[in-house]
């Protein structure tokens, strides 16, 4: 074998996932292990090294076949310097850890964050493969983004584009405050904790719910009862999707991106988020800025994340 391979790595609080990508970005081998915070910043490095070259060893590659590193992690991140600015889940503060690891490995290393990372795995080789503008939306616990152009990651000056959870859509009246400190951002309706907090709020209020009989509510519970004809949770799903679509809506007339991607565990929710999106964009939208565009679920599930950050070291 002489083809190239590339690692990804995907540093998570609780685990360090590594996955050996080739040239095409298909995902040949994957490993997990520890990320062991709670011993510091020098063992979540030290881990890192140990799995790559752990996963290296057990595959069918050389370690000289091994053409770099990329890492993503959750967190704020100086893609230029390699520093990883602030990454509260893993304890890192202001960590040069691109020369850190290209010290230890003697390979060269490539770091974002993680949903920049996520959007290049399945612009690479997901829902996006052969295109070459697309805007990916995670709707989890907050809502991230990344945006593919020319098919690489649009960083930004500073590297903070693609904080798509945090445009202002929601109206004064209607907003309440995000994490971020500011009113109204998508992250407050269209992210799990929203929708959650959405059906709380109902709850309290005593609306007509089966979701009053729900112990601990959960994304998935409310789209459930949505399927099933719950018109309180029909009317929170409603108005996620609908700031979801006016949200593409408005990135479509700034970028007029090729195909919309949405993962995340919201985005499994399936044609009562989807075509209610769809809808609102093609209302939203300017006829002209809808021609052509897709919006279509994310396909890599758990691998985006490991797959892109391999994909830093080819398309970035």
């Amino acid at each position: 074998m002489s083809e190239n391979v590339y690692v990804g790595v995907d540093l998570g609080g609780t685990a360090i996932k590594v996955g050996i990508c080739n040239e095409q970005g298909v995902l040949l081998h994957t490993y997990e292990g520890p990320t062991e915070v709670s011993k510091g910043v020098d063992t979540v490095i030290s881990n890192i090294e140990k799995y790559v070259r752990h996963i290296v060893e057990e595959s069918p590659y050389s370690w000289e076949q091994l053409a770099g590193v990329g890492a993503g992690v959750a967190g704020f991140t100086n893609v230029r310097e390699g520093v990883i600015v602030l990454a509260p889940n893993v304890g890192f503060k202001d960590v040069p850890i691109r020369s850190i690891l290209e010290d230890r490995l003697g390979k060269l290393v490539k770091i974002d964050n993680d949903a920049n990372v996520a959007a290049l795995g399945e612009a690479w080789a997901g829902s996006g493969n052969g295109v070459e503008n697309c805007v990916c939306y995670t709707l989890g616990t907050g809502v991230g983004g990344g945006i593919i152009i020319d098919g690489k990651i649009y960083q930004g000056f500073s590297g903070m584009a693609g904080e798509i959870g945090h445009t202002n859509v929601v109206p004064d009246l209607e907003a309440i405050q995000c994490g971020c400190g500011k009113m109204g951002c998508l992250e407050t309706v269209s992210s799990a904790t929203g929708i959650i907090r959405m059906a709380n709020d109902a709850v309290e209020r005593g609306d007509h719910t089966s979701l009053q009989s729900v112990d601990t509510i959960m994304a998935k519970d409310v789209f459930d009862a949505a399927k099933a004809g719950d018109e309180v949770a029909l009317r929170i799903v409603h108005r996620a999707a609908f700031y979801l679509g006016k949200s593409l809506a408005s990135v479509a007339a700034v970028l007029n991106p090729e195909m919309f991607i949405i993962g995340g565990g919201v985005s499994k929710a399936g044609d009562i988020l989807f075509d209610e999106v769809r809808s609102v964009f093609a209302s939203l939208a300017p006829e002209p800025l809808q021609k052509g565009v897709t919006i279509v679920p994310a396909t890599l599930g758990n691998d985006a994340g490991i797959v892109g950050a391999a994909g830093l070291l080819i398309r970035s």
